[in-house]
């Protein structure tokens, strides 16, 4: 226990924000909020930081309160052991969330809890003594650590209260459970004399109904909770539904509700969301506080919020129409973020800091990259540069595409599986080219929206729009660009320069007659493109390094400013990860800003299965970490509006004395709280970038396309792909037939 207790203490030190007075909130200009008391809304905190760690370990109890808003509620789920003694978890059964299976294999138990049969460990089977000196905690949610489990000690309640949390919110969701079992959680409570708990809530009427008069005198909420509409409220036999017509009737005996979160927002069953409905106006209307469940930041929700977590809690906050109360979240620090740091922020609020924000494609996160719909809503969402990755047809129009191979973003697989070439020096498999397809042909396409999280795990990005937009030419790009509101743009020329496309002149071309009078960012992982504009010093030249680095000796950093003036680096070069833990930090900002070279960081996503348990599932820490705590000059992400939101807001500012700051977590802490048994293998360092690394040969002279443009021939045979696949891959193949099988049953 000592052993964990300096680990946390070294953990809270280093990764989260330290608790700020409520004093210091006078920096701040007051919200008004359309809460039921004006007031901001509360946190409530499920079993402490239990997206992170086992519910209500003294662990995660910790770290909510050193992580969140300073007026941090507390929430216990109680349960009742043998002798009638109390502790925190949520589920009446044991076996998902602790060890007891493991000392007790024959244990297993079925009960009729709430009119169905439920098998398995229950506690009130086994004493306090048995439950408390035997039994330790683990992660029941598939997608947290699990390298915690088996070492923190369930919490009993007066353990909890004796911390002291800011407030503490006990809920008794099975009153009826334990008292056709001759425990009583009421009898329980009053042994404590209420002392400490601030609120209290229960799904029953009838618990709370019997409480009610030692709450009223020790000033204790009384808060009924709704399940599924369709459940049965144990004490009345009512529908949940049916009671919620009659929200009056409740303010007889109790100050608010609960209600989960879709009660208030619906989604669809494309998991859009629907209209809201009135139940918060209703309840405030009634007098009733109301309290949104069910947050978390690891789990798909609704697509309108575009995997950003805080974009959900701010949807019930600041949506000007209402605000619920307070939210009940797995993940404190998102919550009260969303609260102190994002809410009623307005879309002309200057960003803080230099740090610059720029797109991978626009905003592909919510639309197909590189098309004017991604590009408007990058514009729309704040950022300051905006990117074009530029690629050539058979005809020689430049044009903005992630790649020159159109299978992943566009529909070529389901009308053009004949084209596919197989070009090497490009990449291993199979693809359908830009340069073997004229700009017409192009355009018969339509764009498709890349989910890099949809074959493997099943989360796709925005289906609705999976298909909108259109293709843009390089000419067009810098058009919109120069008539929109952003700093800059980025070209990005890629491997198919190699291939005498005379992709470099092309974009030479465009810029010049453009006249573009904003910041321009050359891009290349080839420092021969970016040498062939050295002539050109009004540009910034970046070079893309592609592969992992740990860090860039002075040799290599006086070879890189011959050819550039910026880097553009993965992720895991700045901030090494094993097994989704940030295990390490590099040495690459440091290297590189003493050799005054720019560092830009990239691809950032929102969906939490790209981010490390450190930054608590939530891109916004993920933010804060490289900006905040590696110092980059830049952020290359396909979701813009939450890297702008985050530096619009005052919270980014670590130097300001605010009540809650976002602050960057620190590789190495959080690993290791568990145990050395059950921390991740060490992974070896990532290699420096060596000097000759950085060097490319020169660029083959560019073909003359002109002629084959005219007369409307193949390309020369040094510019076609290799060999025209008459058989197609097969994997390509069994691409093309699965979605044209899914356009036709659409069709149907």
């Amino acid at each position: 226990m000592l052993r964990f207790l300096i680990l946390f203490s070294l953990l809270i030190h280093s990764c989260v924000a330290p608790p700020k007075t409520k004093a210091a909130a006078g920096t701040l200009p007051a919200k008004k909020w359309l809460t039921l008391s004006g007031k901001e809304p509360a946190v409530v905190a499920r079993g402490g930081f239990s997206g992170l760690f086992p519910e209500s370990s003294a662990t995660a109890n910790d770290l909510a309160i050193s992580s969140s808003s300073p007026d941090l509620t507390m929430l216990c789920n109680l349960q009742l052991t043998k002798d009638g003694a109390g502790f925190c978890l949520s589920d009446i059964r044991l076996d998902n969330s602790t060890t007891i299976s493991t000392f007790f294999p024959k244990g297993q138990k079925t009960y009729k809890v709430y009119g169905q049969n439920l098998k398995g460990w229950f506690a009130l089977d086994y004493s306090a003594d048995t439950i408390f000196s035997n039994v330790s905690l683990v992660q029941n949610i598939f997608s947290r650590p699990s390298i915690f489990d088996g070492q923190m000690a369930i919490a009993a309640v007066e353990d909890v209260l004796d911390t002291k949390p800011p407030k503490f919110w006990l809920s008794v969701q099975y009153d009826a459970f334990y008292m056709e079992h001759k425990l009583s959680p009421a009898e329980y409570i009053r042994s404590l004399r209420f002392n400490g708990i601030n609120v209290i809530s229960s799904p029953e009427i009838g618990f709370l109904k019997s409480i009610g008069k030692d709450a009223r005198r020790a000033k204790t909420k009384l808060i009924f909770e709704f399940k599924d509409p369709e459940a049965n409220e144990p004490t009345t036999n009512k529908k949940y539904s049916e009671i919620l017509l009659n929200l009056a009737a409740i303010k007889v005996f109790a100050t608010g509700i609960i209600v989960p979160k879709d009660y208030i927002w619906p989604i669809d069953s494309a998991k859009y969301l629907k209209p809201p409905t009135t139940v918060v106006t209703d309840a405030h209307k009634a007098g009733l506080e109301i309290y949104a469940s069910g947050f978390v930041n690891d789990m798909l929700t609704s697509y309108n919020y575009s995997y950003d977590p805080s974009a959900e809690y701010l949807q019930f906050v600041d949506n000007g129409q209402f605000s619920v109360d307070g939210f009940i979240s797995d993940f404190p620090p998102t919550a009260s973020q969303a609260i102190s740091c994002f809410a009623h922020q307005k879309r002309d609020t200057p960003k803080i800091g230099k740090t610059l924000v720029i797109t991978h494609n626009g905003a592909s996160g919510d639309y197909p990259g590189c098309t004017d719909l991604a590009y408007q809503k990058a514009v729309d969402d704040g950022a300051d540069v905006i990117d074009c990755s530029v690629q050539m047809t058979k005809d020689g129009m430049a044009f903005c595409l992630d790649s020159a191979d159109l299978i992943p973003t566009t529909t070529a697989a389901t009308t053009l599986m004949t084209r596919a070439t197989s070009v090497p020096e490009i990449q291993s498999k199979n693809g359908i080219f830009s340069f073997d397809l004229t700009w017409a042909e192009i355009q018969s396409l339509k764009p498709q929206i890349q989910s890099p999280f949809l074959a493997a795990d099943g989360f796709p990005r925005n289906p609705k729009n999976k298909n909108a937009g259109k293709f843009m030419t390089l000419a067009d790009f810098l058009k919109f660009s120069k008539a929109k509101a952003v700093t800059g743009v980025l070209i990005n020329i890629q491997a198919t320069s190699k291939k005498g496309l005379g992709i470099v002149d092309a974009v030479k071309s465009a810029l010049t007659s453009s006249k573009l009078d904003k910041k321009v960012l050359i891009q290349s992982d080839d420092s021969s493109v970016l040498d062939s504009f050295k002539a050109a010093p009004q540009y910034t030249r970046v070079l893309s390094i592609d592969k992992e680095i740990g860090d860039a000796p002075k040799p290599t950093i006086e070879e890189i400013k011959k050819h550039a003036d910026a880097v553009n680096v993965l992720r895991s070069s700045l901030v090494t990860i094993s097994q989704s833990f940030a295990t390490g930090k590099t040495k690459v900002v440091e290297a590189m800003h003493k050799g005054n070279i720019s560092v830009y960081v990239s691809v950032l996503r929102n969906e939490y299965l790209s981010i490390t348990f450190d930054y608590f599932s939530d891109p916004t820490v993920e933010l804060a970490t490289f900006i905040a705590g590696n110092g980059v000059d830049g952020v290359i992400t396909e979701f813009p509006a939450t890297a702008t939101r985050y530096l619009r807001s005052p919270c980014s500012d670590l130097y300001r004395e605010l009540p809650f700051a976002i602050l960057p977590a620190k590789a190495g802490t959080l690993v290791s709280v568990a145990s050395k048994e059950a921390q991740p293998p060490a992974s070896a360092p990532n290699p420096p970038l060596d000097a000759k690394d950085v060097i490319d040969p020169p660029l083959p002279p560019v073909a003359n396309l002109a002629t084959n443009n005219a007369s409307g021939g193949d390309p020369p045979a040094s510019l076609r792909s290799g060999t025209i696949a008459t058989t197609a891959n097969l994997s390509l193949s069994l691409m093309a037939m699965l979605a044209l099988g899914l356009l036709l049953c659409a069709g149907a």
